[in-house]
């Protein structure tokens, strides 16, 4: 396995953010300092698919973005459009955690972050080279991008490192048939520069501090939640839709992801209806 060197760069205002003694000395937290990030080799399953996972370490005290990271967060790009014999990448992201940071809210990781990778080939039976670039944000008392270029092949016979892929594999969120979800209602209606969203959970409670994440298949629509509360077994969040580019745009309740996280689990809701 090979992984070329990773490099930092750091965001334009973010060094409002930095302590004292990095201000004092003008320069952010070097690569080894703050994260590693390698790629687990996994194995190939029965369908011909091999299971790989980015694995990101972090230093006491970081963290990293999940794919929708909050109100504050930078939101992780991974891409691998210069590898060879892949057609195809399906991430499986493990349940996040909620961060609380100066009256904001974010989600991610700290410690590490194991994203298991199901890839899939073009020409089954032969190996993978996955090369890219990752850029994912990292947080303490600075917060800034850090850029990794990667280059793994992945062998047909690979099986090293396989229980912590499997480990995050069983911490995914569960389904909505397996959290209870009778049905998940989306009611939309336009506002000035968007729409809001008004979605209805008829779900068990999954813990207590609730968090409903909205998320589109369009990543460049802002969603900002504006409250969420629960009655019995119905949870209700509030969010408005705008989009970046100022123009206006279709919804479809089909394509509108809504995720429950609580108390170190989550429940992933794929689409809602019109009531």
């Amino acid at each position: 396995m090979k992984m070329k060197h990773a490099f930092l760069a750091v965001c334009l205002g973010a060094m409002s953010l930095v302590s004292p003694a990095s201000a004092q000395s003008d320069l952010p937290p070097s690569l080894e300092d703050v994260a590693q990030i390698d790629v687990l080799p996994g194995w190939r399953d029965a369908s011909g698919n091999h299971m790989a996972a980015l694995r990101v370490r972090l230093a006491d005290g970081w963290k990293t973005y999940w794919r929708s990271p909050g109100e504050a967060g930078i939101p992780p790009s991974l891409d691998w459009r210069g590898s060879g014999n892949l057609t195809g990448v399906t991430f499986h992201w493990p349940v996040p955690e909620v961060f609380e940071t100066s009256g904001m809210q974010t989600i991610g990781y700290s410690q590490e972050l194991v994203l298991p990778m199901s890839l899939t080939p073009s020409q089954a039976g032969e190996p993978i080279t996955l090369t890219g670039k990752v850029n994912l944000g990292v947080c303490k008392d600075v917060c800034m991008p850090m850029d990794a270029e990667i280059s793994v092949t992945l062998p047909v016979e690979a099986t090293k490192a396989a229980r912590p892929i499997k480990r995050a594999l069983k911490a995914r969120p569960d389904t909505a048939a397996e959290a209870g979800l009778r049905k998940a209602i989306c009611q939309v209606e336009p506002i000035a520069d968007g729409l809001r969203l008004t979605a209805t959970i008829d779900m068990p409670r999954v813990g207590r501090g609730e968090v409903v994440v909205v998320e589109t298949a369009d990543p460049s629509l802002w969603v900002n939640t504006l409250s969420t509360q629960r009655n019995g077994r119905v949870l209700t969040t509030v969010a408005e839709l705008v989009p970046t580019s100022g123009k206006p745009f279709l919804l479809n309740r089909s394509d509108v992801r809504l995720t429950v996280l609580a108390a170190g689990r989550g429940v992933d809701i794929r689409g809602c209806t019109g009531g």
